[in-house]
């Protein structure tokens, strides 16, 4: 089976990982709901990968009804009733499954119950999927590229009938599998371009840089803008990016930002546009935030906290490549290979007692850079980039010395290196073997 990246015939681009998740939910009755951040690559996987599969075991080009909402072809089905009766009226065999692939459903626009005099009450996309799923031979398929989709309100409407299925741009691995050079040449060419699917097919430095430019710019900030109503604050959204592509790796929060903005900016943005602003990145999927976690004392700390670029091609982009800094690309990096294995990341924050110079007694905290948990398993990882000599390495691992458990502890470190335990069983590996080989199976006994 041939599987493309977007607008591309001669890179090949797999993406198994969610292929088999879209299989393992096969005709199960419930809503099969694909995110992520526009471009990724959600459309091809529905529409090329995942169709290629259905037509693969059997199922007929009739049995497969195709709907693209965010393009002109379309529009009409913006409708709910009207996208209620296309569907309807191409199902007209009731021996057969029919499989149902909606791109973009979050373009369906809510409208007056035509049938009422309320005008409060409205008929949308999740009325009309409901109704689609009481019928016994219609499995449901739909994207969207806006978490509001999936908020707390409309996942209750759904009544634990949805599943929800997050893409991430391509991972080093998926990246590497499709480019054409040696590990080295793939691991420069993404920690600067990053794994958007287009990214494979644009041939020179320009093409790749203009298009993440655009992306970020006349895509994303313009979705923003759009979708929240956020009059004549381009400039102030742009700013925050600007802030955040800038401190990658930094622990902040919107008080910390709203002195930024006054000191360096000369602007006088309050914390609480700052929180709402920052929201609306993470609902569009630009940006992803990992909290702080008290290792020791298990409890959470919400602020202050970190946040990551979804794609590290697209915060590169946001700083017109000038900021290069690749150790903070690389602690990126990794938090983006963690959460899309499906990992829940948080920033470890490890505290300790000590006695200073007087004899005086001391608290201190030490970071964690990452605290991957999956279901009741867990591990500790730190992203070093160099360690020259035995000092560092006790620097790096002073953190994760002072744990005292059983789970697993990793640095991971900038050069390739022939992977190595040291006395205290803290596991050390190069970034590009363990975005290659061990990130998805951090709990195996090695």
């Amino acid at each position: 089976m041939r599987i493309y990246a977007k607008n591309s015939v001669s890179m090949i681009a797999k993406r198994e990982l969610y292929l088999k998740k879209l299989i393992e939910r096969r005709e199960n009755g419930r809503v099969k709901i694909i995110t992520g951040i526009r471009r990724c690559g959600k459309s091809v996987l529905l529409f090329d990968i995942f169709k290629d599969y259905l037509l693969s075991s059997g199922v007929t080009e009739e049995q497969i009804i195709t709907l693209k909402l965010d393009t002109v072809t379309y529009a009409r089905y913006r409708n709910p009733q009207e996208l209620d009766i296309y569907i309807r009226s191409q199902i007209t065999d009731n021996s057969k499954m029919y499989y149902i692939l909606i791109d973009e459903i979050q373009e369906v626009k809510s409208i007056p119950n035509p049938w009422l005099n309320d005008k409060k009450e409205t008929i949308g996309f999740v009325d009309i999927l409901l109704g689609l799923m009481d019928l016994r031979n219609a499995d449901i398929y739909v994207t969207g590229s806006n978490s509001k989709m999936l908020s707390s309100d409309i996942m209750t409407e759904f009544k634990d009938r949805g599943d929800e299925i997050h893409v991430n741009p391509l991972t080093f691995k998926e990246f590497y599998d499709a480019f054409d050079g040696d590990k080295r040449d793939a691991w420069t060419e993404y920690f600067t371009y990053g794994g958007m699917p287009r990214i494979l097919s644009e041939k020179t430095d320009e093409e790749k840089s203009a298009y993440l430019r655009d992306l970020i710019r006349n895509t994303y900030l313009t979705d923003v803008v759009e979708r929240n109503n956020i009059k004549n604050e381009i400039s102030v959204l742009d700013d925050l990016l600007n802030i955040i592509a800038s401190g990658i790796g930094s622990l902040t929060n919107p008080t910390k930002l709203e002195n930024t903005f006054a000191s360096v900016k000369n602007k006088r943005v309050n914390d609480t546009t700052i929180s709402r602003y920052l929201a609306c990145f993470e609902e569009a999927y630009i940006l992803r935030k990992a909290i702080q976690y008290d290792i020791k004392g298990k409890r959470y700390i919400n602020t202050p906290l970190k946040y990551y670029f979804t794609d590290v091609g697209l915060r590169n982009a946001q700083l017109n490549f000038r900021q290069q800094e690749e150790n903070h690309i690389m602690e990126n990096i990794i938090y983006n290979e963690l959460t899309a294995r499906g990992f829940n990341v948080d920033v470890g924050i490890v505290e300790y007692n000590f006695k200073d110079a007087e004899g005086k007694s001391k608290r201190s905290k030490l970071e964690v850079d990452f605290v991957a948990n999956r279901g009741n398993r867990r591990c500790y990882i730190q992203s070093a980039f160099a360690i020259p000599d035995a000092e560092k390495r006790q620097q790096e691992t002073n953190s994760l010395r002072r744990i005292n458990d059983s789970y697993g502890k990793i640095v991971v470190v900038r050069n390739k290196i022939k992977p190595w335990y040291d006395e205290n069983g803290i596991f050390f590996v190069g970034v590009e073997d363990f975005a290659l080989h061990y990130v998805k199976d951090l709990f195996r006994e090695r």
